[in-house]
């Protein structure tokens, strides 16, 4: 697995903005509203302000929850090691960063699984087989398109249990376009993994 930690030197302007709001909240109450949180990434009830509001203005509170959660996502996804968190955690209280990382690290499967199921949810189509043919047209209505290797892909895609073909014909730079497309998201289930 990648490390990631030339992208955890130094604390983030999202984790500075984090860091000031969560200072305002007791250590004490630390780990119950991180664990809040990741229940609200998890697919559960997120922390509810009625009661934070003796801590934090609607304002601060709209902030905390959308940094606190990006915070989190993002040491998850990057699997960030504890002195990367408390990198990142610069300027908040040691009794701050220590809740923090326990919840990450209590929490980090529950958290990846959520994360990668959001990623998948965001379509219910799924390659079932696939095809290729390479094509030479040996004649054509365009003189451009004399003798320029055409493949034809043809996918089978389930989506809602139903299988569906969908075929695609592709020039080489519309193949290479393919192919970084999907060098890219593989980078990207790889750092999730």
């Amino acid at each position: 697995r990648g490390r990631a930690s030339e992208h955890a030197h130094a604390c983030t302007p999202r984790a500075r903005k984090m860091s000031r709001l969560l200072e305002k909240l007791p250590p004490d109450d630390c780990p119950r509203f991180i664990h809040r949180i990741i229940d609200g990434i998890c697919g559960h009830a997120l922390p509810r302000f009625r009661d934070y509001g003796n801590v934090w203005s609607l304002v601060e509170w709209m902030e905390v929850l959308e940094e606190a959660t990006a915070f989190i996502k993002h040491a998850c996804s990057k699997h960030l090691s504890d002195e990367e968190v408390q990198q990142q955690l610069e300027g908040l209280s040691a009794a701050h960063q220590e809740a923090i990382s326990s919840c990450l690290k209590v929490r980090k499967e529950e958290l990846r699984w959520a994360l990668i199921e959001k990623t998948n949810s965001v379509t219910s189509a799924q390659l079932q087989d696939f095809d290729w043919q390479l094509k030479l047209p040996l004649s054509s209505d365009k003189i451009a398109f004399l003798q320029t290797p055409l493949l034809n892909l043809d996918l089978n895609v389930k989506e809602n249990g139903v299988l569906k073909p969908v075929t695609i014909e592709m020039d080489k730079e519309e193949l290479q376009t393919l192919i970084h497309s999907l060098e890219a998201a593989n980078k990207v289930v790889l750092q999730i993994k």
